[in-house]
C-alpha cells in the first residue's frame, strides 16, 4: 500500500483543525447559553402587583425548598381564553421533573441554568370568573376543570378549547385530580393497548396516580384486571375495582405463569426481557413510568424499547399523553356515570406546595396529591 502523499497529509491535518475549531466553537456556545439562561424572578420579585395573585414560583432547579410562594400579577384573558378562578391544583411528577431541571436533557427546552418557565403545575379545577371577547363555550360561574402551565396559583388563563366543564358529582379538589393522570391512563390502554372486553390486563404500580385511573378505566373497558401494588395498598387496589391484585413484596409478577394481552408499566422496574415473558405471544406493553435518572433517564429505557420492537411480534410502546379535550370529556362522562372515581391521598394548601412535592417524590402517594387553593 503506497504512504499517504504530503499533500493528502495536510489535507487531512486541515479537516482536523477545522473540526477541532468547530468542537470548540460549539462548547463555547453552549457554555456562554447556559450563563445566559436567566428568567424574570428578579423582575418578579421587584414588583408590586396592583392587581395581584398568590403563585408558586421556582426561580432555580432544586429541591422542593426552592419553591416559593409570590405575589404575581393577575393574568388578563385573551379574545379567546377564560380566566379561572383555581379552587384546587394536583402536582404530579411532571412537576418536580421541571423544579429538578431532571434528566438534565430537558433543560435544553426548560431552560440551562435557570428555568425559563417560573411557574409551576398543570393540573387545575375551578370557576370562570371572565371570559374574551370571542370565547362562546363559557360564561362566569361555570365550573370548569383542564391542564395549564402554572396551575398552582390563585388565577390562571386557558383557551376555552382546552378545558371542559367539571363532573357534576365531584368537588373541585378531586376534579383537579383528573387531567395528566386521567388522561395518561386512558390513552396508554385505549389507544396504545388496544384493550377491549375479555382481555387481561395488568398494571404495573397500580395505587399511584395514573395507576389508580388505570385499574378503573381498564374495568370500564371490559377487561380483566390485575394490580400490582405494595401490602399497604392492596385493599385500595382490590376496592377500586381490580379482579386480581399482587402485592410485589411478597411475589413476583414476573416469575408467574399467568399471560397477559396488556401490561400497562407506571414503574420500569423490571428488564424488558422478563416483561415480554408474561405476555402473550401479540401481547402489548406500554411504558408509562420508568427510571428517574439525572442525565438521561428514561431514555435508555426507551431506546431498548425500540430496538427490541424491531425483532419481536409483541408490540413494545411508549408514549408522552396529550391533552385532548375530547379526552377530558370522556373521563367527565366516566366520572358522572360512576365508572370512575379520582383517589386522593393527601390534601395540602397553596402554601404547603413545597411539603406537596416532596411527599409525591417519595414514590409512596395513593392515588393523587391536591392542592387546595382558598
Amino acid at each position: 500500500m503506497s504512504k499517504p502523499t504530503t499533500r493528502g497529509r495536510r489535507v487531512r491535518r486541515v479537516i482536523a483543525r477545522l473540526a477541532t475549531v468547530v468542537v470548540l466553537l460549539l462548547m463555547t456556545g453552549c457554555l456562554v447559553a447556559y450563563w445566559r439562561s436567566t428568567n424574570e424572578c428578579a423582575d418578579v420579585k421587584r414588583g408590586r402587583p396592583v392587581d395581584g395573585m398568590q403563585a408558586i414560583i421556582y426561580c432555580d432547579y432544586g429541591s422542593p425548598e426552592m419553591l416559593e410562594l409570590e405575589t404575581l400579577e393577575k393574568p388578563v384573558p385573551g379574545d379567546s381564553q377564560v380566566l379561572v378562578r383555581v379552587r384546587a391544583a394536583a402536582v404530579n411528577p411532571l412537576d418536580w421533573h421541571y423544579m429538578r431541571g431532571t434528566p438534565y436533557l430537558m433543560r435544553l427546552d426548560a431552560g440551562l441554568r435557570k428555568p425559563k418557565v417560573i411557574q409551576l403545575g398543570v393540573d387545575f379545577a375551578g370557576t370562570v370568573e371572565s371570559v374574551g371577547r370571542a370565547v362562546t363555550q363559557f360564561a362566569p360561574g361555570d365550573e370548569v376543570f383542564g391542564a395549564r402551565t402554572g396551575a398552582l396559583a390563585q388565577y390562571v388563563t386557558a383557551r376555552e378549547d382546552l378545558i371542559v366543564a367539571k363532573p357534576r358529582n365531584i368537588s373541585f379538589e378531586q376534579a383537579a385530580a383528573v387531567p395528566v393522570a386521567g388522561l395518561t391512563a386512558l390513552q396508554a390502554l385505549r389507544d396504545h393497548g388496544k384493550v377491549g372486553p375479555g382481555q387481561k390486563v395488568l398494571i404495573n404500580g397500580a395505587s399511584g396516580g395514573v395507576g389508580t385511573f388505570a385499574v378503573q378505566i381498564a374495568k370500564a373497558l371490559g377487561a380483566e384486571v390485575t394490580g400490582v401494588c405494595s401490602s399497604r395498598n392492596v385493599e385500595l387496589v382490590r376496592s377500586i375495582g381490580a379482579d386480581h391484585v399482587i402485592d410485589y413484596t411478597n411475589e413476583d409478577f414476573t416469575g408467574r405463569d399467568e399471560r397477559y394481552d396488556v401490561i400497562i408499566d407506571n414503574v420500569g422496574n423490571h428488564s424488558l426481557s422478563d416483561l415480554r415473558g408474561v405476555l402473550t405471544p401479540t401481547g402489548t406493553y406500554v411504558m408509562v413510568g420508568g427510571p428517574s435518572g439525572r442525565w438521561l433517564d428514561p431514555l435508555p429505557r426507551v431506546l431498548g424499547l425500540v430496538v427490541t420492537s424491531w425483532f419481536v411480534d409483541q408490540e413494545m410502546r411508549f408514549f408522552i399523553s396529550r391533552l385532548d379535550p375530547r379526552d377530558l370529556t370522556l373521563l367527565r362522562q366516566m366520572i358522572e356515570a360512576g365508572q370512575l372515581t379520582p383517589v386522593i391521598d393527601r390534601r395540602y394548601s397553596l402554601a404547603e406546595a413545597a411539603k406537596a412535592v416532596e411527599y409525591l417524590e417519595t414514590g409512596r402517594a395513593r392515588g393523587k396529591v391536591v392542592i387546595a387553593i382558598e
